[in-house]
């Protein structure tokens, strides 16, 4: 442990940008991808082993399907169904979200109670406002929900199914949304704004008393937001630059946090996947895809 933080064995791996935390009660495993890299990672907890598979596009996440039939990763050239064969992966696309822009990438996502995915783009430069916020229907019908993102990241939503949560990382922002039960949102409004030493705001994940937990990247801690928008908790991480925070375990009463080792191979433990001590906090049921 370093403090309230345990580094799980990996046998030295590190991931160069991992993301995409997603918490298979099916399988009671965790599994997260390692974009840079192009591999999906899974940890069964059972056991604590780790297994890898390689990819064949940078991947910002994998959500699991609710027939059972593999997972829809979010792939730089879209949404694709993805499914394991021992030691390969294989995918076929369902909808690319940007044809004409060859240069930008999935980066985040979360699947809603009615089964449908919410996923952001980004542009690999994250440089301009070429990405936006986009919804896979379990029908595949893709629709575009918002435009004008630079980082599109950490969709999230409240317990009670009525407030949706989205962050454009390069400006600090973290914006909240009248959730409506046929899948539109209502005005946007900023939750947070990320004060100048906080880092930016990366992925998130939601307790169920409706707090809102969000990643630090270049923070170096993961922070609880009450559904108010105030700080009310911290907890301090040995790597800087942290991307995704998700609860698992059988009672979800556990927490995995990833981190980037880009830029940042001096940092002894940059790109390690973390478990956070959260005092008995407990995460929501994941959301599978409907489709």
């Amino acid at each position: 442990m370093v403090g309230h933080v345990r580094v799980i064995e990996r046998g030295g791996a590190r991931d160069e940008l991992g993301e995409g935390l997603f918490w298979s009660v099916r399988e009671q495993a965790l599994y997260w991808t390692d974009i840079l890299s192009r591999r999906l990672n899974r940890l069964t907890l059972g056991d604590g082993n780790v297994k890898s598979w390689d990819l064949p596009e940078m991947t910002g996440w994998v959500i699991e399907r609710a027939n059972g039939d593999g997972f829809v990763a979010g792939m730089q050239t879209g949404f694709h169904l993805l499914s394991i064969d021992g030691d390969r992966v294989r995918t076929a696309p369902i909808a690319n979200p940007h044809p004409d822009l060859p240069d930008n990438r999935m980066n985040d996502a979360k699947a809603d109670r009615a089964g449908r995915i919410w996923a952001g783009s980004m542009p690999l430069s994250a440089d301009r406002p070429s990405g936006g916020l986009f919804r896979l229907d379990p029908d595949h019908s893709m629709h575009v929900m918002e435009t004008g993102y630079t980082i599109a990241n950490g969709p999230t939503i409240s317990p009670d199914g009525a407030t949706f949560y989205h962050t454009d990382t390069a400006h600090g922002l973290v914006y909240r949304y009248a959730f409506a039960d046929n899948g539109s949102l209502g005005p946007r409004e900023t939750f947070v704004r990320f004060e100048e030493d906080w880092g930016r705001p990366d992925g998130m994940t939601v307790d169920e008393d409706g707090g809102v937990w969000i990643a630090h990247w270049g923070g170096a801690c993961v922070s609880r937001f009450t559904p108010q928008g105030e700080r009310e908790r911290i907890i301090a991480l040995p790597a800087s630059q942290i991307t995704n925070v998700c609860f698992g375990g059988a009672d979800l009463n556990r927490m995995f946090v990833t981190c980037a080792a880009e830029g940042k191979h001096d940092e002894p433990l940059a790109g390690s996947l973390f478990e956070v001590d959260t005092g008995g906090v407990k995460g929501v049921t994941p959301g599978l895809f409907g489709g």
